[in-house]
Parts: structure tokens; C-alpha cells; sequence
């Protein structure tokens, strides 16, 4: 294997921002480990950890797997621990935490050097006179991890080898490790492993050389920081399955596959080089946009980062169905954060075939004009507990057909379409209804969280906004003028939409303060109007369809821009007022209170430089609001947008560290952008 592989591969991830540290960062445990690399398969199973190779999250291993279809994921494998044998020297490739605050052996100190190549990590470890690569991928399309090790030059010529230590796990990844639980069969045979837990999953590992001897020791009490910060629980326990010794000759890679298939090929040099193209061939799909031509390095890992979210999910009548994982590590696939991706995700990246697949996957779904809040798994009921991911579903049919011209998949899903209208109108689950006074969508039940802003702990509903809220009724607006267009284009009637959105139009001018300098969040309340200075005004700006006049559009984004505006998007809430929390953290009771009552949220940063866009008419100026994210893609998630942040300064990233819509959202903005700005 090449030390970064040749030819259109090479060429088309050279243009991605660089995503590199040195000693002041990887020599640096607090800097190192806040620094999460992220790899998927795009069938939901993931790899991950952190650039000093702790563990600080039970989300973090090597190969994190659906074993229970399609997202049942578990911790399959933890950890491959190296070290370097130079005759009697011993260089610990690796960093653990232990309970107690003990760091060993500390590994972080030899990495020279770390960089992420197109979607993998590559750590440089100095010992001595030797230099040792190291890097980490995943198959496109299969449960399957790789790790390979290469010495890379230095002044020392003598015998070396590695041994590494394999630590598996059988765990729910979301779960705590009971080690009585899992007492797997092992076997081995030469330099094959095999983990069996019968009726469940089958590790296999297989090296290019050397032996694999068995071992069944449990290693416990490691340390997990970032769950403790959570208020959750913090020490894990993994079980050493085998140990294996590999002989290094300088030059050439060596390593291992870890895969729950019996079969998975040990070629290191085809593993990468397959990786490397399917890297590429994300970025070149996008490529073929003109208005990537001249695009920044930090939007192009934008692109790159997408793949991460789509995976495969097979229905029996959509075998080859798509969706969305919402966040990593803890979110499967959300109905909103779906159809807020998706555009983002497969429009804007070229991938329609794959936006026309959720699009399908999800009409099975729709019930009384609902879309579900979460997607079902095998044999589960879909929950319904949405207001607005219907209509962002009507939102990316309008963007998938207007960037498509696919007429004949809109003829087909035209009738569901027409159903979530109708639904609306009638009323559907949960009070949800539109007024015929004013033409707004009313929804809200006790103790039901509907709206985006959905936080719910036990049976306290954090932010009910029960009544008609503003962002609900602009997306109802702007669903009401892109059915229009989409019957038209169906060869139907726009007439009725069009009536019904001059009607919604009309109702909208109710949000408007009586001293005309604000918009109000929430209207016909259980306590009346409600005032708060929310960021969900924005959408009344930055839909494609508008229901506010020019003078209005400005006014929201100057309330906006005054207390909601940070480098990496919105506040959720204005400081200043009595339920501001500037700060996320704590237990579960403290985090979900605070999630919608200060902190930022990144995926709100698109929909402001869209709306920056349509007042001011400058399309470079929008952009530059987008460019700190640059930034970000060197902290928290590599090359990633987090889920939040603290909503005072410095604005820590909090949350999720890899969150779709963070990334879906800022990239389309950026995208259509750059489309107005070239005109």
C-alpha cells in the first residue's frame, strides 16, 4: 500500500481542507481526546475513538455493528492495542484511562503526528529511531473494520514486531457491560480469530502474517470521561479475546480485518484502495456541479462527511431503500432530521437516485398525513409524535423534483403528498389541525413534544409550544406553494393550494407584534401568545416561499442578529431571559432542561445565511457567515458539525459530534449560494 495512494483517488481527496495535528495536540491528553475520529459503512455500523486512541465514550470501538437489523448496533470490538517489540525496547502504540484518573500506558506521547486522509485516521508514533503509520477504515458495505501498521523509516534497521491485544464486547452500544453476559467460544487457527456468541454474532479477525494466540482475561475499569460528563455511568469492561504477534519489515503494511463476516478478504493494499475510491467517488458525484468548481476545501469535507449519515434500509417492498442516521453515536433514523438532511445529504452532493430512495422508503410510512418521528424498526410501531416532518417531507419533494425533473416518481407519490394536505385540513393526531379562521396549523396535546424543540424528561414536556407555532405555519405556508407547483407539474390542478396558501399568507400576519418589531414564536397558546426570542422566526425568512413581506424579512433578521447569531449557528434561546441556560452539561434532567433554552444549534446556521441572502441580495456575504465552520472541522468530530454548542462564549461544541443536519443544512446553504452567486 502506498503511503497515500495514487491516481483520481489521490487527486480528489488532495483538495480537501487539511485535517492535521502535531505534538501541541496530540502530546496533549484534554486536546487529543476532545478530537473524535468517525467511520462508517453506510449500513448503520460505525467505528470510533479519539486522536490519543482512549476510550472516553461507550460509543467508542472498532467495529460498532447492527447485529439485530437494522440498527439493533452493538460493541463488537473494542480495541486492538499495539506495541512495538524492538528487541528488549517496548513502545505502547495505544493510550488507556483507568478509573481513579491513571493514564497507561500513556501512547498519546510517541504520536508525532496525526491526519485524517479523505474519511481515515492516521497517526505517526516516534520511537526512537523508528517511525510506525497507523491507520483505521471501514468497508463500503460490509460490518467489516481494518487496521493496519507500517514501519515508515528511521535510523534503526533491527528485527522489529508488533503484538496486539484484541478486546471484544457483545454489548448494546448504548448499554453497560456485565461481564457475566458475555462468555464467548474462541478459537484460532494460525493468524485467524474467531469470537462466536451462538445464536448472536461471529467476530472473525485474520492477519496478513504472524499468530493469533487465544486469551479470555476481562480488562476493567476503564475510565469513560465523556459518559461521566453526561451523568451517566462511567467505567466499561472488555473482554481480551487473543494476542497476537506480527512480524514489521520496513516499508510494507501489516495489520488485521475484524469482521462479522467468516470471509472478509486480509488484503490490506485492495482494503484501502477500495476505500479510497469510494471516498473519492462521493466527492466526485458532487464534482460535476459547476458550482463546486471553485469550492473551498472545508465544504468539500462537507461532501465527503454525508456518506457518513446515508445507510441502506431495505423494506420488503423497497429492497434497495435509504434513510438517514440523525447523529453519531446515539441517534438512529428520525422521520424531521430526515427530510432536513436530504437535500443537503443527496441534492446537493449529485446523489438523486439515493434522495428518491428515502423519499420512497418513507411514503410507506405516512399515516393520517403524518410522517413517523422515529423509523420502526423490525416488527415495531412507528410513533407519530411530529408536526413538521410532513411537511419538510413536502419541502424535499419540491427540492428532489425541481433538481430532478423526475415527473414520473411525483405522479406516483403525488396522491401521499395530496394526503398530507387533505389530513392537515381535516385534522389529524395530537390537535393537529389547520384553523379555518386564519388558515395556521394548531397542534399540541398534554404532555406530547411535537416541534423540533422537543426535549421531554419523564413527564415534563421542556418546550410544549402548544398553540401555532411560527415555524409550523411557515413550513404549512411553504408547503402549500410548492404542492402548487408540484400539482401543476403532475398535470393536476394548482387552484385549491394556491387558495389555500393566499389563505395561510393572510392568517400569518397574525405573528406580527402590535409594535411591529417582532414576530412571535407561538400564537393561541394555552396562556396566549407567546413572545419568546426563539430562533424559529427564521424560517419565515428562509424557505423557499416566503410569507412575510420585505420589510417584515428584515425585521426578523435584525431580531435575530441582535441576541440568536454565534459563529456555528443559532441560540435557541435569547440570554438574558429567565430560562437562558448558556452552558449544556450535567445529568439527564440538566441536559434535556437546557437543550432548547440557550444552547446552539448548528443546523440553523444555513437557514440564516439563506435568509441573510434573501434581505441583503448578496450571496458571497451569506457565504462568509458559513466559513467559521471551517474551523470546527478541526475540533469535536473530525471534518464533522457537531449537534449543538454552549450558547455562551466560547461556545463549546456539546451534544452529538457528528450531526446530519449540521452538516446537511450548512452545506446546502452553501450550495445554493454559490448557485445565486454565479447566477
Amino acid at each position: 500500500m502506498k503511503h497515500t495512494g495514487g491516481g483520481p483517488a489521490a487527486e480528489s481527496l488532495a483538495r480537501l481542507a487539511p485535517i492535521r495535528f502535531g505534538r501541541a495536540v496530540t502530546g496533549e491528553l484534554p486536546q487529543a481526546e476532545r478530537r473524535e475520529w468517525w467511520l462508517g459503512n453506510g449500513r448503520g455500523a460505525y467505528a470510533s475513538g479519539t486522536v490519543a486512541l482512549t476510550l472516553t465514550r461507550r460509543y467508542h470501538g472498532l467495529l460498532i455493528a447492527p447485529v439485530d437489523p437494522p440498527l439493533g448496533r452493538a460493541l463488537v470490538l473494542a480495541k486492538a492495542d499495539a506495541t512495538l517489540i524492538c528487541g528488549d525496547r517496548r513502545y505502547p502504540l495505544f493510550t488507556n484511562r483507568w478509573s481513579g484518573g491513571s493514564v497507561a500506558p500513556p501512547g498519546h506521547l510517541l504520536v508525532e503526528s496525526f491526519h485524517v486522509d479523505g474519511t481515515v485516521p492516521v497517526w505517526r508514533y516516534a520511537c526512537d529511531g523508528r517511525i510506525v503509520e497507523h491507520r483505521i477504515w471501514m468497508e463500503p458495505g460490509a460490518d467489516t473494520t481494518y487496521l493496519a501498521w507500517r514501519l515508515d523509516g528511521g535510523s534503526d534497521d533491527s528485527p522489529a514486531s508488533l503484538s496486539v491485544t484484541f478486546l471484544a464486547n457483545g454489548r448494546d452500544h448504548h448499554g453497560e457491560t456485565w461481564p457475566p453476559g458475555f462468555n464467548p467460544e474462541i478459537g484460532t487457527d494460525g493468524a485467524k480469530l474467531t469470537a462466536t456468541v451462538p445464536g448472536r454474532f461471529a467476530l472473525h479477525i485474520a492477519g496478513t502474517g504472524g499468530e493469533i494466540a487465544a486469551r479470555r482475561e476481562w480488562y476493567e475499569n476503564f475510565d469513560l470521561p465523556m459518559e461521566r460528563e453526561r451523568g451517566l455511568g462511567d467505567r466499561d469492561a472488555h473482554l481480551c479475546v487473543g494476542e497476537a504477534s506480527l512480524p514489521l519489515v520496513p516499508g510494507q503494511w501489516v495489520g488485521f480485518v475484524a469482521s462479522l463476516k467468516p470471509d472478509a478478504s486480509a488484503d490490506l493494499d485492495a482494503a484501502m484502495a477500495r476505500r479510497r475510491a469510494h471516498d473519492a467517488a462521493v466527492l466526485d458525484r458532487a464534482a460535476g456541479d459547476p458550482a463546486y468548481a471553485e469550492a473551498p476545501g472545508w465544504v468539500r469535507r462537507l461532501i465527503l462527511a454525508t456518506d457518513l449519515y446515508i445507510f441502506d434500509r431495505p423494506l420488503p417492498d423497497v429492497p434497495d431503500g435509504h434513510s438517514v442516521i440523525a447523529g453519531y453515536p446515539w441517534f438512529g433514523d428520525w422521520g424531521r432530521d430526515t427530510m432536513i438532511s436530504l437535500p443537503g445529504l443527496s441534492i446537493a452532493t449529485g446523489r438523486l437516485d439515493i434522495a428518491q430512495r428515502i423519499l420512497m422508503t418513507f411514503a410507506r410510512f405516512i399515516d393520517q398525513g403524518m410522517l413517523p418521528n422515529m423509523f420502526p424498526g423490525a416488527g415495531e410501531t412507528p410513533d407519530y409524535n411530529t408536526v413538521d416532518a410532513a411537511l419538510w417531507y413536502i419541502e424535499a419533494w419540491r427540492a428532489y423534483v425541481a433538481a430532478s425533473g423526475d415527473r414520473a416518481s411525483l405522479r406516483d407519490a403525488f396522491p401521499k403528498l395530496a394526503e398530507i394536505v387533505e389530513c392537515h385540513e381535516k385534522g389529524t393526531r395530537y390537535g393537529i389541525w389547520v384553523d379555518p379562521n386564519d388558515g395556521l396549523v394548531q397542534a399540541g396535546a398534554p404532555g406530547v413534544q411535537l416541534t423540533w424543540m422537543d426535549a421531554r424528561v419523564g413527564d415534563w414536556v421542556v418546550t410544549p409550544r402548544r398553540g401555532k407555532p411560527v415555524e409550523i405555519n411557515a413550513l404549512w405556508y411553504n408547503a402549500l406553494v410548492a404542492m402548487a407547483e408540484l400539482a401543476e407539474l403532475a398535470g393536476l390542478s394548482a387552484a385549491p393550494y394556491l387558495e389555500a396558501a393566499e389563505h395561510t399568507r393572510t392568517g400569518l400576519a397574525r405573528f406580527v407584534m402590535p409594535d411591529g418589531q417582532g414576530i412571535y414564536d407561538v400564537l393561541d397558546g394555552p396562556d396566549g401568545n407567546d413572545g419568546s426570542w426563539r430562533p424559529n422566526q427564521i424560517f419565515a425568512v428562509s424557505l423557499p416561499a416566503s410569507p412575510l413581506d420585505p420589510a417584515m424579512q428584515r425585521i426578523v433578521l435584525d431580531r435575530c442578529a441582535g441576541a440568536l447569531v454565534t459563529s456555528y449557528g443559532l441560540r435557541s434561546l435569547a440570554p438574558g431571559t429567565r430560562e437562558y441556560r448558556g452552558r449544556y452539561g450535567g445529568g439527564v434532567v440538566e441536559r434535556d432542561g437546557a437543550y432548547h433554552q440557550g444552547p446552539v444549534w448548528g443546523w440553523l446556521l444555513g437557514h440564516w445565511a439563506l435568509a441573510h441572502y434573501r434581505v441583503h441580495g448578496d450571496a458571497a456575504a451569506a457565504q462568509r457567515w458559513l466559513e467559521p465552520i471551517g474551523d470546527h472541522l478541526l475540533d469535536a468530530g473530525l471534518g464533522h458539525v457537531s449537534e449543538i454548542f454552549d450558547g455562551d462564549p466560547p461556545h463549546t461544541p456539546r451534544g452529538c459530534p457528528a450531526q446530519a443536519w449540521s452538516v446537511a443544512c450548512i452545506l446546502e446553504a452553501w450550495w445554493r449560494l454559490e448557485q445565486a452567486r454565479r447566477g
